[in-house]
């Protein structure tokens, strides 16, 4: 089903357009929302969904709705970001253009507005459009009915300029960390930037940095992400660049130097990670504005070291540009006045570096304090240097590289004055005129005071080293600069305090005898001795400092090292053994340090290695114990999350359940108050109760027994009335009676003249309308006749028209009955085409599946056919085998019985034993089972050697008896060869033990005969149970049925002359005078 015709873009545009039109614009915007947010919009093709964003965002703009742009305009960016980028910076681009004219228009109606009132009213600007009314304004606006230009501003200005500032925002928030949408990004900061300082936005800018720096850091959070930035790209990173050198630009015009030190440390982090170098005008730039941030931060060192850096970009630029090896648009335009410039700037801030620090500080502990070490490196880094800068580094640097030459003259002058000459009296009267004229010129004012402080240093550094006490006034006489410029006594005075602080001067203030006094102990602190040497001091070398002669300190410091000098020269020259002597140490101590040299270089390459390996433990423990910290913080900082979550969370339940309870308490309250105040309207008295303790239940009797009071207050009244009323209307009634017969009277009187005067009308108007009709037939009789031949012909021209319309309708309707009739039997045919065909295919299937059916019945069939012939042959043979053990079993036994009876009776006889070829012929027979386990077949047929002793001793023993037929003891009369042999007690083999208890019984027969079934030596097939011949089936043993082949034998007749029997019913005799076993001779 298609969706609704309102879904559609361009319906749902045309819509707008209509509310737009009736002065509805909120009703469009509305709509346009829900169809730009909605998902099915997302499947719209984006050609048709441009002119709704456009309606949209021009809506929004109209109706200053912020939030809905944001919204609509995020489902668009995930909309069309995939497929077309450019209708997304179309979008936003009529978006800012729209808020931006809607400023402007702002500002010519405030204009406008103003020029009608006083010229003359002041106005201020707005600090912070988050914030537009302040409560002095709300009270200034209350009192005063005056409209000054702020207030008009605030009305109609500043609205719209937080529009436009939001505008800003939530495009910069739609286009972050997009690849593909990179380039309006920054176009769009450029836009922000430039509003911030057309409408010196202080607030916003800061804001707009902390936005764009945010944008930065989740960049490189979310590298992984679908079309995320990269800012290992060169030219993602450039245009980063040209935005956040545009972002410093700005924040020094707008002389926010927090903000603008940000931006450098933004901008030295990106450098960081930029794999190419940056261009030259854009370093200018960047050490530029470094030089102004650190002049207005006071930090003189640091910008001195950045005047340092821009010289030397400018120098190289212009060798670059000169030597044609660069482009001119990288390089910054360098003429020879701006090297002149820049050397005079780098001279005077390295000269306005103060000596004595005037910060304030913990004194001596400066040094090694880690904060200030810390912000040193920091800003050592944005300079680019390998390590922090000093005084004395800066001018050794300027010096080697000719920056006096290049210098102004009144520089060079203050250079030569405070760096080289020494003249205590006249260094402030020398130096009072270049004051002055560096004080006329405006980027060089700024120096003046930190000149001052160095001048300061200078005098009371030369003045110690040539008096050791002058008046107070003297020296303030000697310290006078220009007017403009002067110092007073309290400023000099505060200024010799902090350098007696900081230890870079020793001086005593007398105030009674107003004299100052020089250090001059010579046991004193070494501190104000070493220029340099002190914590405050930016001097790091003792040299700076222009020396006239040695203190008394440094010459009692130095008497024992110039009398040890002094004592060496005259040993020379008095002992000549001396030096010989000092010559021989000296080459004796060369000659063990070449021995020794090998193995020190080996040993100190051994401690080397040590120590690098001690640094390495070093360096991998305190890595472990910070990691160790680390996630010891980490999970302590989770822990407090998770607590803290988790009693915000408490905290607002709790609040959550407070508001509700107080929510139901009031509503509570609310509906007892008016059931309250119905039941006092409606008379009922409660008395001074409390709301509060009133129920619904105690409310609910309350109105119970008014509605009760009530309903018997009116059925007493209705009662009453009730009776009242019965008793007048019957008076009523008794009265009327009287009056009836008059009233008639004169009501028929009225009716009767009533119906004459209608009466009267009727036939008047009766004869009137007979009049107008009568006429009007004479009239209309004239025009009969034509009337007739009009119609007459009229009707044939129709009868004609319609005959031949009928005959077109029957041809037509002929014609569709044919083809309807044909259509039904194309589609009985077809019909019946396709029910044979489903009948064939159901048929088809049918007969598959019965197919599938058989075959699997069948396959059932067949295994429970072989699982049960499995389990047949299973059973088969587990009973042979239970038989078969049965049978040994009884065969043992009888053995035992046999040897004991044996035993008992002393004599025994041999029995008579078989000849071989009877042994052979019963071997033959292969349709009787053995009698016992079945034998191994050996090769050749021979007997063992235990049936070769046997047989020895049957032949020299008695002769052979006939055997007894009792199976379960032999006769008396036998004699066995093992009676005759001597006994041997212990274990006796099966083999031995069969064939002792044949010779007892005289029925055994040779143990190869048994064995071997034919006289080929075949080993003979495995014995298997014979099946009765019964109807039971019952397995019949061996040992329970004498086989046919033993009881033809035991008759004496030859296995050639026994029959075979057919099956295993059958039992055929043995021939008479043949050997029977003892087991089968009574079963005959």
């Amino acid at each position: 089903m298609p969706p609704p015709p309102h879904t559609k873009p361009e319906n749902v545009l045309k819509r707008a357009q209509e509310l737009i039109g009736v002065e509805q614009p909120q009703a469009a915007l509305t709509i346009l929302h829900e169809h730009v947010t909605s998902k099915r919009s997302r499947n719209s093709p984006i050609a048709s969904l441009e002119p709704v964003m456009i309606q949209f965002v021009e809506l929004c703009v109209d109706l200053k709705k912020g939030k809905l742009a944001k919204d609509g305009l995020y489902q668009y960016k995930n909309t069309a970001q995939n497929t077309n980028v450019g209708t997304i910076e179309l979008v936003l681009k009529k978006f800012i253009d729209l808020a931006d004219g809607k400023v402007i228009d702002a500002q010519t109606r405030a204009t406008e507005i103003q020029s009608t009132l006083e010229p003359g009213a002041a106005g201020t600007t707005v600090e912070d459009l988050e914030a537009i009314e302040t409560p002095e304004s709300i009270l200034l606006s209350t009192v005063s009915g005056e409209q000054s230009k702020d207030r008009t501003d605030r009305a109609i200005v500043t609205p719209w300029l937080k529009f436009l500032w939001e505008t800003y925002r939530t495009v910069l928030e739609i286009l972050k960390n997009n690849a593909r949408l990179e380039v309006m990004y920054q176009q769009t900061a450029m836009q922000a930037f430039s509003f911030c300082s057309k409408y010196i936005r202080k607030t916003e800018f800061r804001r707009l940095c902390e936005l764009m720096r945010n944008h930065v850091q989740n960049a490189a959070k979310y590298q992984s992400q679908m079309h995320a930035i990269n800012l290992s790209d060169p030219d993602t990173l450039q245009r980063h660049l040209d935005t956040r050198f545009q972002q410093l630009n700005v924040a020094v015009e707008l002389e926010l130097w927090q903000e603008a030190f940000r931006s450098v440390e933004d901008i030295h982090t990106l450098l960081s990670l930029s794999k190419r170098p940056a261009k030259n005008v854009m370093m200018a730039n960047y050490y530029e504005k470094l030089t102004r941030i650190f002049l207005v931060s006071e930090n003189y060192l640091f910008h001195a070291a950045a005047w340092n850096r821009y010289y030397n970009l400018l120098r190289q630029s212009a060798a670059v540009v000169a030597g044609n090896q660069g482009l001119k648009k990288d390089n910054p335009a360098t003429t020879e006045g701006d090297l002149t410039r820049a050397a005079s700037f780098v001279l005077l801030s390295a000269l306005s570096i103060p000596v004595i620090s005037t910060s304030r500080s913990r004194g001596a502990l400066i040094d090694v304090d880690e904060v200030r070490k810390n912000k040193n490196n920091r800003l050592t880094s944005l300079l680019g240097m390998s390590s922090a800068p000093t005084r004395a580094v800066l001018f050794k640097d300027a010096m080697s590289k000719g920056l006096l030459k290049r210098a102004k003259p009144e520089i060079r002058e203050l250079y030569q004055i405070l760096e080289v000459d020494f003249h205590p009296l006249s260094i402030c009267k020398r130096i009072s005129p270049i004051l002055a004229q560096i004080g006329t010129d405006k980027e060089m004012q700024q120096y003046v005071v930190p000149l001052q402080q160095v001048i300061l240093t200078r005098l009371f550094q030369q003045l110690s080293q040539v008096y050791e006490s002058v008046e107070l006034s003297y020296v303030q006489n000697l310290a006078q600069f220009p007017d403009p410029f002067q110092l007073a006594s309290g400023t000099i005075e505060k200024f010799i305090m902090n350098g007696c602080k900081k230890g870079d001067l020793a001086i005593r203030i007398d105030h009674a005898s107003g004299v100052l006094t020089f250090e001059s102990d010579v046991f004193s602190s070494a501190k104000a001795v070493h220029p340099g040497s002190a914590a405050g001091s930016a001097e790091s070398e003792a040299s700076s400092v222009q020396r006239l002669q040695r203190t008394p300190a440094e010459i009692v410091r130095s008497q024992l090292t110039r009398l040890a000098k002094t004592l060496y020269v005259t040993c020379l020259y008095v002992d000549p053994s001396f030096n010989e002597a000092r010559q021989q140490a000296k080459a004796a101590a060369l000659a063990r340090a070449e021995t020794g040299a090998e193995q020190e270089h080996q040993d100190t390459l051994a401690r080397r290695a040590i120590i690098e390996k001690k640094k390495e433990l070093a360096s991998d423990a305190l890595q472990k114990k910070q990691k160790e910290e680390e996630t010891r913080k980490r999970l302590l900082v989770q822990q407090r999350q998770e607590a803290e979550t988790q009693r915000l969370k408490e905290e607002h339940l709790e609040r959550e359940r407070k508001r509700l309870k107080d929510e139901k308490d009031r509503i509570r309250r609310e509906n007892t108050q008016k059931e309250v105040e119905d039941l006092q309207k409606k008379g009922i008295n409660i008395g001074d109760v409390d709301i509060d303790e009133l129920d619904s239940n105690r409310l609910r009797l309350l109105k119970i027994s008014q509605l009760e009071k009530e309903k018997n207050d009116l059925q007493k009244n209705l009662k009453v009335t009730g009776k009242r009323i019965d008793h007048l209307e019957r008076a009523f009634r008794k009265e009327e009676l009287k009056l009836l017969p008059q009233d008639y009277e004169a009501q028929r009187q009225r009716d009767v003249a009533a119906f004459e005067k209608a009466r009267a009308e009727a036939l008047k108007e009766s004869e009137r309308r007979h009049k107008e009709e009568v006429s009007l037939k004479h009239r209309l009789g004239r025009l009969l006749p034509v009337y007739e031949t009009f119609r007459a012909d009229l009707e044939e021209r129709r009868h004609e028209e319609f005959e031949k319309r009928r005959r077109d309708a029957e041809k037509e309707f002929n014609k569709q009955v044919e083809k309807r009739k044909r259509d039904v039997r194309e589609r009985k045919v077809r019909e019946r085409k396709e029910r044979e065909e489903e009948e064939r295919r159901a048929q088809e299937e049918q007969e598959r599946i019965a197919k599938e059916a058989e075959e699997k019945a069948a396959a059932e069939e067949e295994k429970k056919r072989a699982q049960a012939e499995a389990r047949a042959k299973r059973e088969a043979e587990r009973k042979a085998a239970d038989e078969q053990a049965a049978l040994q079993r009884r065969r043992e036994e009888e053995a035992e019985a046999r040897r004991a009876a044996a035993k008992k009776a002393g004599a025994a006889r041999i029995p008579e034993r078989p000849s071989p070829a009877a042994g052979a012929t019963r071997a033959e027979s292969s349709d009787a089972p053995p009698s016992g386990p079945p034998r191994l077949s050996l090769a050749g047929n021979k007997p063992t050697w235990r049936e070769r002793q046997a047989q020895k001793a049957a032949e020299g023993g008695a002769s052979v008896a006939p055997p007894q037929a009792t199976p379960a003891a032999p006769p008396s009369d036998i004699a066995t060869s093992e009676a005759q042999l001597p006994r041997k007690a212990g274990y006796l083999p099966p083999a031995l033990r069969a064939e002792g208890a044949a010779r007892g019984r005289a029925d055994a027969q040779p143990a190869s005969a048994l064995r071997d079934e034919s006289s080929g030596g075949e080993a003979p097939a495995r014995w298997r149970p014979r099946v009765r011949g019964d109807e039971s089936g019952r397995d019949d043993s061996p040992a329970e049925r004498p086989s046919s082949r033993f009881a033809e034998l035991r008759r004496g007749e030859s296995p050639a002359d026994v029959p075979k029997s057919d099956g295993p019913g059958e039992a055929t005799k043995p021939a008479p005078g043949k050997y029977v076993p003892m087991h089968m001779r009574n079963r005959g």
